[in-house]
Order: structure tokens, then C-alpha cells, then sequence
């Protein structure tokens, strides 16, 4: 039953997180960079599924709704037109992610296909990164912290730990807390 109540708080955390972003999208205050959304949301659904394929049970769950709303914030960022600058690192990010998922396909093998999602999410934070570096008021702080947490609490609702099942939500809170400490001192950077 515990697994379950973790399952849920995480899942009001990606909610919680995501709204008011997706309400800053639409107010033009956020400007996301539509190939870090696309891969997210693309690895983060398959991940989902690997989860669920190695009996990761309740603990799945919040990483499927997060894939759910990380495409649609993609859809949302290319509608509104968010972060249209396409540079030649942001393609090598994008093409370096999307050849590492037929790689998924041909080990068919749970493990292999998360470690390789989870780089590939890891490389979408490429341009996110660069954006946020040059632009750090860009981001709203407070979506990573609550993902970074998120991740955190829907290990605990994994219901099979294992490399499978908690490498994805481990190595995508220790991203959103780099994230989190380059924007910051970015910020810092930038006003003395």
C-alpha cells in the first residue's frame, strides 16, 4: 500500500511541477527548447515501459504521466513557437539521442534499453543546458526542484529495484540538481 501512496504523491508532484509551467508556455514567460522536450518526452514514455516490462509496478506510474505531459509540452513549445533557435550542437544532441533508440530495439533487453534512454535524456539536456546558460532567467527553478524530488520519491515507489528500474529516476534528479546549481550560479554570474 505504501508503494502506491509514493506512486501518487510523486505523480501530484509531476502535476505540481508542470502546470505552472505549462502555464508560463503559455503566457510567454517560459520559453522551452522544443528538442530537449521532444527527447524527453520520447525516452521518458519507452523508459516507462521498461520499467513496467521489469515489474516495476506502482513505482512506473509517475514516469508515464511525466512522459505524457513531456510531450505535450513539447507540442506545446513548437506550437507557441518557444525556443526556435536550432543550432548545430542542439541537432548533434537531437541526432545523437534519436540514433541511440534503435540501439533499444536490437538488444531487447529491459536494462540495455533504459541505459540507453537514460543517455539519450541526459544528452536532451544538451541544449537546454546551453540555453539556460547564455539565457538563465529563462527557467523556472522551482520545475527541476520538484522533478529532482519527484525522481526521488518515485524510487521509493518502485515496487523491483533493480539497475532497470531506478537508474532513469536516479540519473534524471542528479540532471535537474546540475541543472538547478549552473542556473544559479549563472544567475549569480551575470548580477554582480
Amino acid at each position: 500500500m505504501h508503494k502506491e501512496f509514493f506512486s501518487a504523491v510523486a505523480i501530484a508532484l509531476t502535476f505540481i511541477a508542470f502546470l505552472p509551467y505549462i502555464r508560463s508556455i503559455l503566457q510567454n514567460e517560459t520559453k522551452p527548447h522544443v528538442f530537449s522536450w521532444m527527447i524527453w518526452g520520447s525516452t521518458t514514455f519507452v523508459v516507462f515501459l521498461a520499467q513496467l516490462a521489469d515489474k516495476g509496478g506502482a513505482g512506473a506510474w509517475p514516469i508515464g504521466v511525466s512522459g505524457i505531459v513531456t510531450i505535450y509540452i513539447a507540442a506545446l513549445a513548437y506550437m507557441k513557437k518557444s525556443d526556435i533557435t536550432i543550432t548545430r550542437t542542439d541537432w548533434m544532441f537531437f541526432l545523437l539521442a534519436m540514433t541511440a533508440l534503435p540501439l533499444w530495439y536490437l538488444t531487447a533487453d529491459p536494462l540495455w534499453a533504459v541505459v540507453i534512454l537514460t543517455a539519450v535524456d541526459v544528452l536532451g539536456f544538451g541544449p537546454t543546458f546551453r540555453k539556460a546558460y547564455f539565457h538563465p532567467y529563462e527557467e523556472q527553478l522551482k520545475l527541476y526542484v520538484i522533478i529532482a524530488t519527484r525522481n526521488l520519491i518515485a524510487i521509493l515507489a518502485l515496487e523491483h529495484y533493480s539497475q532497470t528500474t531506478v537508474l532513469f529516476p536516479a540519473a534524471l534528479a542528479a540532471a535537474c540538481l546540475l541543472f538547478i546549481l549552473m542556473v544559479v550560479y549563472r544567475r549569480r554570474i551575470l548580477t554582480a
